[in-house]
């Protein structure tokens, strides 16, 4: 009696499961050779040397069909996103002979693993790309080594591996050992980075975004950008900075380690205005600013907004290495009577022409 009654209760049950699997939609197919020629002819016709697939899926069969028309000899960007493009279809486009001058190629939200970054890094044809996309793909260490080992890409000058499953081998390998000579950025976003990978990354992009700054002539204007003491000892590698009169540091997370190897870098000799506002500078950061030998041309030295209290101020207040300031700026710091009576005396400070605890 009771098997009966469960088998009564378990047929709605069956109904409800044959009834979930056959409203389950099918796979959709991958688009058929005639429709995906006719719809690029389409594309190009509008723009010869641009073709964007998006959200058209192809598969490796229609990569394979795109990498053996005539139709892409003269694009130069080729964009195929959420294709479901595998390595097999990579392999096709790394040995197209219609795809030899490609500028910029896409492949974003695919499935491309280390085989398919294998395949790009082996190529020869891809010799002139100097946009490597791979967004969101299965790309792993050995994939990322491969791309980062090749002399097959010498011209790339961007390269996006963000959302893929890179680790610190990986990442660290590219940032620091590639053959990319022309390089300005590595998206690495969304990876498996660990401690040293995001150190090491940290470090690349803050001298690529100084070397950039240099070149435009505004290195020495850094204010907010958050580099903290870790981006501030690559600045101080940059050779561009023995050139600068004026360097603005205002609210970038910078502590004491920062100020002390601002005052010791021989590159700032020339600096006439250093400015640290809003910054976690303490009396340890104030007191090697005040002794530093290589600060003497200072005219003016902003420490609004830190935390310098009364040993830092007495330091800047005696300091002979500052004697040359025309302006400097504690306000909104922790000095108390002590120190503002000190800086009030100073034997050095005489040539100040603004007060010390104004914020203009």
């Amino acid at each position: 009696m009771r098997s009966g009654r469960w088998g009564l209760l378990c047929l709605p049950l069956l109904f409800i499961f044959i009834f979930f699997v056959a409203s389950i939609p099918a796979a959709p197919a991958p688009m058929d050779k005639e429709a995906l020629g006719k719809y690029i002819e389409k594309k190009l016709r509008r723009n010869q040397t641009r073709l964007r697939l998006n959200e058209k899926l192809i598969g490796d069969q229609g990569a394979a069909f795109l990498a053996g028309s005539p139709l892409m000899e003269k694009v130069r960007v080729l964009i195929i996103y959420k294709g479901g493009i595998g390595d097999d279809g990579v392999l096709a486009l790394a040995k197209s002979e219609y795809l030899t001058d490609l500028k910029e190629l896409y492949l974003e939200n695919n499935q491309v693993t280390d085989v398919g970054a294998g395949y790009i890094a082996a190529s020869k044809n891809f010799s002139q790309l100097q946009v490597l996309n791979l967004y969101r793909n299965l790309i792993r260490d050995a994939g990322a080594i491969a791309l980062s080992r090749t002399t097959n890409l010498p011209n790339v000058t961007d390269l996006n591996l963000n959302y893929n499953f890179i680790g610190d081998e990986g990442a660290i390998d590219l940032l620091t050992k590639s053959n990319f000579k022309k390089i300005n950025r590595i998206g690495l976003a969304y990876n498996q980075l660990g401690k040293r990978g995001t150190r090491t990354w940290d470090a690349f992009r803050f001298r690529k975004k100084f070397a950039v700054l240099d070149r435009a002539g505004k290195l020495g204007r850094l204010d907010n950008n958050f580099i903290g003491d870790a981006g501030l000892s690559i600045l101080l590698k940059t050779p561009g900075l023995a050139n600068l009169r004026e360097l603005s540091l205002n609210n970038n997370g910078l502590g004491d380690e920062a100020a002390i190897a601002l005052a010791n870098s021989g590159l700032l000799s020339r600096l006439s205005s250093l400015r640290l506002a809003g910054n976690n500078i303490s009396d340890r950061g104030a007191i090697a600013l005040a002794n530093s030998g290589n600060l003497k041309n200072l005219r003016e030295l902003d420490l609004n907004f830190n935390r310098i209290g009364n040993d830092g101020a007495v330091a800047i207040a005696q300091s002979r290495q500052l004697a040359n300031l025309e302006a400097l700026r504690l306000g909104q710091n922790k000095i108390g009577s002590v120190g503002a009576q000190a800086l009030l005396n100073s034997p050095t400070l005489k040539n100040l022409l603004y007060p010390i605890f104004g914020f203009y």
